[in-house]
């Protein structure tokens, strides 16, 4: 009885430690570090313009950035990705920005090193540009 019960524990503990530990398929983490000139946007998060390191882990169902500010005042920011998909391995590490009035928005981060490219969600300014439409056209009308 004794060596049965042995026995069941060692294989729990066995499968439970397999269980814990990281599957060798499984993707590797982005890692990595890129200097902002400017104070830019990640979704609804401004970051300070400064050097920073980054860590994503794609087999996280939460699918979450990791920022880390290297110069001047510390700060650290952990940023929901919306979306990601797959990027060519012919593809450049780099940020994507769009310029909108209300400043620099990232829209995209491209890791081809492991084969990711991360969207950020950019506000869209058709508001604006109707705005700007109409004050254009009240001026002209009113000469």
């Amino acid at each position: 009885m004794t060596s049965i019960r042995r026995f069941a524990y060692a294989t729990l503990l066995a499968f439970t430690s397999l269980n814990f530990a990281p599957s060798l398929a499984s993707a590797q983490e982005a890692r990595g570090k890129f200097t902002l000139t400017h104070d830019v946007h990640f979704g609804g998060v401004k970051v300070s313009a400064g050097e920073y390191a980054f860590s994503f882990d794609p087999d996280t169902p939460s699918r979450m950035l990791r920022l880390s500010k290297l110069s001047g005042a510390r700060d650290g920011y952990l940023l929901m990705v919306p979306s990601a998909e797959d990027a060519k391995s012919t593809d450049l590490s780099r940020l994507l920005l769009e310029v909108t009035p209300d400043g620099s928005y990232v829209s995209a981060m491209q890791l081809p090193d492991v084969g990711m490219t991360l969207r950020f969600t950019v506000p869209s300014h058709a508001s604006e540009k109707q705005i700007a439409k109409a004050a254009t056209t009240g001026a002209a009308s009113a000469q």
